[in-house]
């Protein structure tokens, strides 16, 4: 048996191109003339191929290129292989033109899911290599400046996440990703991070119609509050303080994911609580929940997007900064704060 070093020696890209020519073609006469090789000099390439492995790749009894077992199997993970080779070739030619292999996105739980979507959609169809922004979210940037410049795509990889009030700052001041979008409050900036202005999303306090607190006289103030189960959505934070929000002390709690789940929540009368006013809207309006006044009031809350800039915008990868041009659209900011569901008015 030959030493794993000729063994690996001699599986080149050459050869693996070799074997997937061959195959192919189905004759060696055939992919001589494809390679440009005399057929001598390529029946001479594949028995040297067979001796550094070990492992007989044609069957020498048929007039054709027929593959043994141990040929399908090479041809097999030579295309892989080569597969991989080319992507990674590719990988490493889109970092070095200042795109990221990668781009991890938090996205507070409370912003609008199809605005954020419509988003994703356009960097990917720009990935793929597709004309067009693909995005309703009415952001004016150029999304064609995604292209490469040499009639190349980025094809940098976006990983999503959601988190919840302390979790997406977090997550950002962690390295956990590079972007967050809906930071709330007035967190420690521990350096090297820019925050701008996302927008602001005001907060209703519902029930369900057969809640009951719906009949009951307004405002709601705290005596009334503390004897009902309120829903809360847990924060995602696991090393910052996690944050509280219209708790009250000795309240029962039903605490869910996310906001979703706390909007089924309240549609089914398991509790009380706030949602953001545009998620909450159609309910309202169609009667399946209650808004309640209370002695604590609406909230509005103020919400920003933030990434780590320490050495200035100009040394940002080219998928963050694509990112970061749609979020300068006011459009793209008041759709992700208020289109819940539907264009906008």
């Amino acid at each position: 048996m030959k030493p794993m070093a000729d063994r690996l020696h001699a599986l080149t890209p050459d050869a693996l191109v070799m074997m997937d020519t061959i195959a192919r073609t189905g004759s060696f006469a055939a992919a001589a003339r494809e390679l440009g090789k005399v057929p001598s000099a390529l029946t001479y390439s594949v028995r040297q191929l067979e001796e550094a492995l070990d492992a007989l790749l044609f069957d020498r009894s048929s007039r054709q290129a027929q593959l043994t077992p141990a040929g399908t199997e090479l041809l097999h993970e030579g295309r892989r292989l080569l597969q991989e080779m080319g992507a990674v070739s590719n990988r490493v030619r889109r970092v070095a033109r200042g795109w990221e292999t990668q781009l991890a996105i938090s996205v507070e739980d409370i912003l609008s899911v199809p605005t954020m979507f419509e988003l994703v959609e356009a960097f990917c169809g720009l990935c793929d290599g597709r004309s067009g922004s693909g995005s309703g979210s009415g952001s004016g940037s150029g999304s064609g400046a995604l292209d490469g410049g040499d009639g190349s795509h980025p094809g940098t990889r976006l990983r999503l996440r959601t988190d919840v009030l302390a979790g997406t700052w977090e997550a950002l001041v962690s390295g956990q990703v590079d972007l967050a979008i809906g930071v709330k409050g007035d967190l420690p900036n521990p350096g090297g991070i820019e925050l701008r202005p996302l927008g602001e999303m005001s907060f209703v306090f519902c029930v369900a119609p057969h809640h009951a607190l719906a009949a009951v006289d307004e405002p709601l103030d705290d005596t009334r509050l503390v004897r009902q189960r309120a829903v809360a959505v847990a924060d995602t934070a696991q090393r910052l303080t996690p944050i509280t929000v219209g708790l009250l002390p000795g309240q029962d709690v039903l605490t869910v994911p996310n906001t979703r789940a706390k909007l089924e929540a309240l549609l089914r009368g398991l509790g009380c609580g706030h949602l953001p006013e545009p998620l909450a809207r159609p309910h309202l309006q169609a009667g399946h929940l209650v808004h309640k006044a209370t002695t604590q009031g609406d909230r509005v809350v103020r919400l920003s997007y933030a990434w780590r800039a320490e050495h200035g915008r100009h040394s940002l990868g080219r998928a963050l900064q694509w990112w970061l041009g749609q979020l300068e659209s006011p459009t793209t900011r008041r759709a992700l704060v208020e289109r819940h569901a539907g264009p906008l008015d």
